[in-house]
């Protein structure tokens, strides 16, 4: 098996092979698909860090608060 790398764009669910390609690429191939992340698809967690949600009236915890034993 070898791997060749190229960037495309997917016109209606389908990607075209580039020319310099098609004469070695004729059998069953593996696809693996590196897309860039778009805003919807981002991690939450990054999303969170750089938009606070504003809650009214919050006091966070102090580190003894975090830590209690109830």
């Amino acid at each position: 098996m070898y791997a060749v790398e190229f960037q495309a764009k997917v016109k209606n669910g389908t990607i075209e092979i580039p020319a310099q390609y098609r004469d070695r690429i004729k059998q069953m191939v593996r696809v693996i698909v590196l897309a860039e992340a778009d805003e919807r698809t981002s991690n939450l967690i990054d999303q969170l860090l750089e938009n606070p949600l504003r809650v009214k009236d919050f006091k966070p915890l102090t580190r003894d608060e975090m830590y209690a034993r109830s």
